[in-house]
């Protein structure tokens, strides 16, 4: 099977399908990945990264259009090569390795992409629950208390009192994942159309947000140059967050079965042009948002949100004095994290529907796949319920299970199909390669620098 997927330069020119110049549908699917990618991990990034300081910054923005680009983009010419049509990325994997091969990334594409999901319950819980407290005031004095039953006191020796949501946290989770939920189980075009429907004012907005946060910046930290260990500590802790922030992976299956589909032999070059699109723009409206956010608050100020378990623009708007940010922000984070959990949903079922296939074949047939699907449907809200409600530290999430794990997909993977799939021999030899693998390996290994520093 591996020798029967052929290379683009291998085609006979006769039937290589044509070029074209840049299409409404390639905007579309610009946008699409542009949204895919925007959500937690854009919303976490500033205070992640910020609390470094601002020269370790300055390398990140420098290194992560690169990382995005090229990785995305081995990624999406991977999935070209096969010579199947409509297949997906563990339908590939099998193609050119064997099935013990697919069973394996079926279940690392899984862990890669569900951990997400879990992440979007928790933040989109944080950020609503954050909104009914701090802006609508809806909340009661609850004294803390400790595990023995002691009130918990400050270092002045008054009792600390913690504000309650007026809705309950288990409440309200499973309201808020049941209706994002409802819009998947409504269908594939419903959904699209209103991914489509929040990406537009999303731009437009995170633009704005941005560029009006201007005035509140801070070059104090320009002049703090953190020592060498300190400066590539902070750089290395931080790709993890870079590369789930900026991942796009889950929606380019689907990108690279439609252009293949589309534009035939002419598949790979045509995403190339749009990833790197894609890449351009999302580096140059995130990092001005991560700027924008760092220069804005102090590093005490950043180290409170990563405490507080909240979305940057949700911790803005509770001490920004600005009342347009103050009801404005969170509901920029309400659409950031929806319009990505869509896309992460939709790449989590598919593996989770993959892995169950593989071990019960009798569950793709007609009538057992609809129980499998309402039985993949339930797993989901109830878990991601469940996490929602325990409420454990996303960017914690983030550093030891969702960049890794996406790193050795998306980075690693392609690279190694590259000198192993005849149909990816064009792409051997180049340096590329090499900083991909690298760049892979550094977001693989942060979390042991982490332990160890």
């Amino acid at each position: 099977m591996q020798n029967e997927a052929i290379s683009v330069q291998e085609v006979p020119e006769s039937i290589v399908v044509s070029a074209t110049g840049w299409t409404r549908q390639d905007t579309t699917w610009m946008l699409s990945l542009f949204g895919t990618a925007v959500g937690a991990g854009i919303l976490f990034l500033p205070i992640n990264a910020g609390m470094g300081g601002f020269w370790p910054l300055v390398l990140m923005a420098l290194m992560i259009g690169p990382m995005t680009y090229l990785a995305h983009r081995g990624l999406s010419r991977f999935l070209c090569s096969s010579a199947i049509p409509g297949s997906d990325i563990t339908q590939v994997v099998e193609e050119h390795f064997g099935a013990g091969a697919g069973k394996a990334i079926t279940w690392l594409y899984f862990l890669a992409i569900y951990p997400i999901v879990l992440i979007y319950g928790v933040g989109i819980t944080n950020t609503v629950d954050s909104f009914i407290i701090n802006q609508l005031g809806m909340f009661t004095d609850v004294p803390r208390m400790l595990l023995d039953g002691t009130p918990a006191l400050t270092e002045a020796g008054g009792q600390i009192i913690d504000k309650v949501s007026g809705i309950p946290r288990w409440l309200l989770s499973g309201m808020l994942i049941l209706g994002m939920m409802s819009v998947m189980v409504a269908g594939e075009k419903f959904m699209l159309s209103v991914t489509r429907l929040l990406v537009y004012p999303l731009v437009a907005i995170l633009a704005f947000m941005s560029l009006y946060l201007i005035p509140d910046w801070k070059f104090d930290a320009l002049m703090v140059v953190p020592s060498t260990t300190n400066f590539l500590g902070t750089v290395w802790l931080t790709i993890p967050v870079l590369v789930f922030a900026f991942n796009h992976s889950p929606a380019i299956s689907q990108f690279s079965v439609s252009l293949k589909k589309e534009h035939g032999a002419n598949a790979s070059h045509k995403a190339d042009v749009i990833l790197r699109n894609t890449a351009i723009m999302l580096v140059g409206f995130v990092m001005l948002f991560v700027f924008s956010c760092v220069l804005s608050l102090t590093p005490a100020q950043l180290l409170e949100a990563k405490a507080d378990n909240l979305p940057i623009l949700s911790y803005l708007a509770n001490v920004h004095e600005s009342g347009f940010i103050s009801y404005f922000a969170p509901v920029i984070a309400f659409i950031a994290i929806i319009s990505s959990f869509f896309g992460h949903y939709m790449g989590a079922t598919e593996g989770l529907k993959g892995i169950i296939i593989k071990q019960l074949p009798d569950s793709s047939k007609p009538e057992n796949s609809k129980k499998l699907d309402k039985f993949i449907l339930g797993f989901m809200f109830m878990t991601t319920w469940g996490v929602a409600v325990m409420n454990p530290s996303i960017l914690g999430m983030i550093e030891a299970l969702g960049g890794p794990v996406i790193a050795a997909i998306l980075y690693l993977m392609p690279m190694y199909a590259i000198y192993k799939v005849p149909a990816l021999k064009a792409y051997r030899g180049r340096v590329s390669n090499i900083f991909v693998v690298i760049t892979g390996l550094l977001s693989m290994t942060a979390i042991l620098f982490g332990l160890l520093s």
